[in-house]
């Protein structure tokens, strides 16, 4: 393998292991609850503008949807949303806090074929407490040099980053799902940036212009597809 590239940031949710169709099971069982009062596009869209609206304050993660989802409930049926929906809600929500760390396809063997030859960080967004557990229970925890839990993804973020582990930005190759938050910043930092598309996209990591296909910039299917990629570019 390339040693051009020295280290390689990987982010977690929806690129190592599942976490946008647990989201997207929550929005169906939400639009339910709340189907006596409005249909499933108004009830998506109000739930969204809140989570927008609650972002700087709560962060991101189950525990700040809960709290959007329960004021989306409130003020969608003006208040009168009966108390044994409310519990509903938040042990949904619990369920989403316990639910199983569920690896991508071929995600262990890569992973462990990586750490033997680049220095691993994982790089991820959202609750403290959450990241933690589902890292602890991924079982990989040992492929990694270092973890960093940040509230949000942008280039200072992984400019500090990067610094602090004495990382020089032509030598960092980040891999994740997200456009935004896992490519973009990176590349702006003059490092390169390995897109892996995930099933489905959170509204709020979508972005209207993808880069083109460059010599830093790629997009793969699998994360099979990047030991064969690290050795192209090399």
């Amino acid at each position: 393998m390339s040693q051009s590239i020295t280290t390689i940031g990987l982010d977690a949710d929806d690129t190592l292991w599942h976490n946008e169709n647990i989201f997207e099971t929550h929005h169906k069982i939400f639009c339910d609850i709340l189907s006596d009062y409005h249909d499933t596009k108004t009830v998506e869209k109000q739930l969204f503008d809140i989570e927008m609206k609650n972002l700087n304050l709560y962060g991101y993660g189950i525990k700040s949807f809960t709290l959007s989802s329960i004021e989306t409930a409130i003020k969608l049926t003006e208040g009168k949303i009966d108390v044994d929906e409310i519990k509903r809600i938040i042990e949904r929500c619990k369920e989403m806090l316990d639910h199983p760390v569920e690896l991508l396809g071929h995600v262990p063997s890569i992973v462990q074929q990586l750490s033997e030859s680049y220095r691993l960080i994982l790089i991820t967004k959202g609750d403290l407490r959450d990241q933690e557990r589902k890292i602890a229970r991924s079982g990989l925890a040992q492929c990694f040099e270092a973890t960093e839990i940040v509230s949000e993804k942008t280039s200072s973020s992984y400019a500090r980053i990067l610094q602090r582990h004495s990382i020089d930005p032509k030598q960092f190759l980040m891999v994740g799902n997200s456009l935004k938050s896992d490519i973009l910043p990176v590349l702006d930092l003059g490092g390169y940036g390995v897109h892996i598309p995930y099933a489905t996209t959170w509204i709020h990591e979508r972005v209207d212009s993808p880069p083109a296909p460059n010599s830093f910039f790629h997009q793969l299917d699998s994360i099979e597809e990047l030991p064969p990629l690290l050795e192209k570019i090399g």
